[in-house]
């Protein structure tokens, strides 16, 4: 058996929220082992932050509060408070946004893990034709979250709209 076939404890996340400081958002800890089939985040909201409103189109997320609390909203205009222990199905193509409350907010995000990009022939991307144009391709990296790699749709924006984690700034780049 490969020491990746036998169960094991991977962190404490009460030790790992407990141990930031409240004003610290992003993620705390993240599911790193190689061959995994899912992924799995615990991440900090600090107070009054929030996670724009957006949606998860290809996969469903489990969210499990740990600390804190806040308050989710669905994009229908439900809302839901969040408290310790509150295990939440959020469906794929759903859309939901949170806020942290007065305490912060920290949670444990799981969903299967996504595949790795694939190179194919397809459509020319737009960095691709303006090239072809002449013309130099606008850098974006300013909006692709570091944590998921998801690529957020708001310029400027400084933390991801999926995962909370800060976004890095032109200076970073």
């Amino acid at each position: 058996m490969s020491q990746q076939e036998i169960p094991r404890v991977l962190a404490d996340l009460g030790d790992r929220a407990g141990r930031a400081p409240v004003e610290r958002g992003g993620a705390l800890w993240r599911l790193a082992e190689s061959g995994r089939q899912l992924d799995a985040n615990l991440v900090r909201l600090p107070p009054g932050a929030a996670v724009g409103e957006h949606a998860e189109n290809d996969l469903d997320v489990l969210l499990l509060v740990v600390g804190g609390g806040g308050e989710l909203e669905d994009g229908a205009g439900g809302r839901q408070t969040l408290t310790p222990q509150l295990l939440v199905w959020l469906p794929r193509a759903s859309r939901r946004s949170l806020r942290a409350g007065p305490d912060g907010l920290v949670y444990l995000t799981v969903h299967r893990r996504r595949p790795g990009m694939t190179i194919g022939a397809g459509p020319p991307s737009p960095a691709a034709v303006a090239a072809a144009d002449g013309g130099e391709p606008p850098c974006l990296l300013d909006r692709v979250c570091p944590a998921c790699g998801r690529m957020n749709e708001a310029a400027g924006a400084v933390r991801c709209e999926r995962c909370g984690e800060p976004l890095p700034s032109a200076t970073d780049r």
